[in-house]
């Protein structure tokens, strides 16, 4: 049953023209960056010859790629987010689904996988570009698969995070800026401050170790915690509400 759940929750993003314009925008502007990166790489050339212990085509062309590319999607996943419960709520669907033969903890898990399917798609199709350069050149794998598993962890967080924040409304818009809100202070929490609990809840303080091929438990943990603690709340603000109807 979940994974009808998120079937039906992929083609039904894949039907409406929002997915398709988000993966166009996003393929268009990272690959202009990252010729503009290219073209950078062959300007420092010269420069890296003479540097010992240089950094490589992974460091210099594709981390800073997909840098940007988590900021871009920062603004971006609330728009696929917003819909997944809040419109449910708004067309009253919810209440069939509330009375499916279906457990709550089901339907949420399914909306999820749904989304991941997207964030698995949409990263997938990012990595195309930095494999086309093992035709010329040669890649850190292993930083590759590192920056790869993050975009993924990152990606699945924002997903469950929207999705908590939908489950709240039944107004599209507000589900959307209040998860845009979220993720941003999650976001530049720990700018300005040395604070340790405001360095652990910050989600670029355990993204950017993994773009530098820098894999640690903790900041696999710290995704892992923020994808089952906002399913877990989405599944305790759903049973709420079907309990009141």
């Amino acid at each position: 049953m979940i994974f009808t759940i998120a079937r039906r929750e992929l083609t039904s993003m894949f039907l409406s023209p929002l997915a398709w314009v988000i993966l166009a925008v996003i393929q268009a502007i990272l690959g202009w960056m990252f010729l503009a990166q290219i073209e950078n790489f062959y300007l420092l050339q010269p420069q890296l010859i003479e540097l010992e212990n240089a950094p490589g085509v992974t460091d210099i062309i594709i981390a800073p790629i997909f840098s940007l590319a988590a900021i871009i999607l920062l603004m971006i996943m609330p728009l696929l987010t917003m819909r997944s419960l809040a419109e449910e709520k708004k067309n009253k669907t919810i209440t069939l689904l509330f009375s499916a033969p279906i457990s709550i903890t089901q339907l949420v898990l399914g909306k999820f996988l749904g989304l991941f399917w997207f964030v698995l798609i949409l990263t997938s199709m990012l990595m195309l570009m930095p494999l086309f350069l093992l035709v010329g050149t040669e890649l850190d794998m292993g930083k590759l698969l590192s920056i790869f598993i993050g975009m993924l962890l990152l990606l699945s967080s924002f997903a469950a995070i929207g999705l908590y924040l939908s489950s709240l409304t039944d107004n599209q818009t507000v589900a959307a800026v209040s998860t845009f809100g979220a993720l941003l202070m999650l976001w530049i929490i720990e700018w300005n401050t040395e604070q340790t609990l405001f360095h652990y809840l910050s989600l670029l303080a355990h993204h950017q170790p993994l773009l530098e091929g820098l894999f640690s438990s903790t900041d696999v943990g710290y995704f892992l915690l923020i994808i089952i603690l906002f399913n877990g709340l989405t599944i305790r603000q759903l049973d709420g509400d079907r309990l009141q109807h």
